[in-house]
């Protein structure tokens, strides 16, 4: 449950959009680093006192290493300027039922300028839509898509898996010039647009941000327990099926790695093999770089056969990608290892990229 500590902002750190880091002491002279949404809890000052849930910290779990502020509770942010009584301003409540829901207004309720279009919208008209397991795979995916194609529409569904702030993300505010919007779906929000689910957000994708292309990737944060369905990237195999439902083309980014020291990640990692051979009841192109290490090239071409029956294996060449993957405005990192500890990881979101970018003509 909740670990709650209070504190003293003693520093504000860096900013990024929708986040401010902060150092925040405690009573007994501990400091933390906290981190928090403005949006939520209003702009932290030096000075202020801060209510902090410090859990996943003090727990040491991976990704970020904050606590995070809940309350300024001498100095509260004011109501927002809508009236609070009416759904003018949008009803979508994420988060919900969490001390800090936000209500927004989604993109396709009746209160959106949006909504007419997407009440009547029933296909995405064939976009292909790359589907990835974790969100380092958004930077090398979007590299892969502009090394061939620079001027392509791409739009990122932010999946509630990980992080449900799309605020968290450094990296997707540094890929911010380089996608035509974010649509944060189902409980994650603070997207460019806010959808109800992801059949809805890949629908808005295409007929509101007028999207060439789109990624679906959860938030940072990706959740496993070691078992075959215990791990929050299954919904890849979702994603798929709803990409086949709106009339899309799915391209499934593959999780390939020969520098994970745990055995499941190795090769093609099992979340990969669930979410596709398991989750995925509608095809899709699962792509393969070509000119892997031959050993792993083998472990990966033994992994796919049973998903043959399903899925089309792709293999697709990798020239230029890693000069693509280099050049990324954003840093590279993967479980704490960056491009070249795993390369091979990297190079396959690239690839899948590059093959979804090829299917635009």
């Amino acid at each position: 449950m909740v670990r709650w500590r209070s504190g003293t902002v003693t520093t504000v750190r860096r900013r990024w959009a929708g986040a401010v880091e902060l150092d925040v002491d405690l009573p007994d002279g501990a400091r933390m680093r906290a981190l928090a949404y403005p949006a939520l809890v209003g702009d932290p000052q030096p000075g202020d006192r801060v209510l902090l849930n410090a859990g996943a910290l003090l727990m040491g779990l991976g990704t970020g290493g904050y606590a995070l502020v809940v309350a300024l509770p001498d100095r509260l942010p004011a109501d927002p300027p809508q009236a609070g009584d009416s759904r003018d301003a949008g009803h979508l409540v994420k988060a919900r039922y969490t001390p800090l829901q936000p209500i927004l207004l989604g993109v396709d309720e009746e209160a959106s300028p949006h909504h007419d279009r997407l009440a009547a919208a029933e296909s995405v008209d064939g976009m292909p839509v790359v589907t990835a397991d974790l969100h380092s795979a958004l930077p090398a995916i979007l590299a892969g898509m502009h090394a061939d194609a620079p001027r392509a529409r791409v739009a990122y569904l932010l999946t509630d898996g990980g992080a449900l702030p799309a605020w968290f993300s450094r990296t997707l505010a540094g890929l911010a010039d380089r996608l035509v919007g974010t649509v944060s779906v189902g409980q994650a929000f603070g997207g460019d647009l806010e959808a109800s689910t992801l059949h809805s957000g890949l629908l808005a994708a295409r007929h509101v941000l007028d999207a060439d292309v789109a990624i679906v990737a959860q938030g940072p944060g990706n959740l496993g327990t070691g078992t075959r369905w215990g791990f929050s990237g299954v919904a890849v195999g979702e994603a798929v099926n709803a990409v086949a439902t709106l009339g899309g083309r799915a391209v499934g980014s593959l999780r390939i790695s020969a520098a994970d020291p745990r055995p499941r990640h190795r090769g093609v990692s099992h979340h990969s093999l669930t979410a596709y051979g398991r989750g995925a009841l509608a095809p899709a192109e699962l792509v393969v770089p070509d000119g892997l290490d031959p050993d792993l090239a083998a472990d990966v071409t033994a992994a796919l056969a049973p998903l043959t029956d399903r899925h089309r294996i792709v293999t697709v060449p990798v020239d230029g990608l890693d000069a693509a993957l280099r050049a990324s405005p954003v840093g590279l990192s993967t479980m704490g290892r960056g491009l070249d500890a795993d390369h091979a990881y990297f190079l396959a979101a690239a690839a899948a990229g590059r093959y979804a970018a090829g299917l635009l003509g």
